[in-house]
């Protein structure tokens, strides 16, 4: 019984590491961008692919 509640203490403290995680990327900005990702695919790619392979 005794295993429970530190399994129960040790799964809340890692909880709060997460929220603590998302908190923090939330307020530096992590998901302000939500734009691009959706018209990224229409970038043209290849001509950065050609610049590397030159070099």
């Amino acid at each position: 019984m005794e295993v429970i509640f530190i399994l129960i203490g040790f799964s809340l403290l890692i909880a709060l590491g997460f929220l603590a995680a998302f908190i923090w990327a939330t307020k530096s900005g992590q998901y302000d961008d939500d734009y691009t990702p959706s018209i990224r695919m229409l970038f043209d790619d290849d001509e950065e692919m050609k610049k590397n392979e030159s070099t």
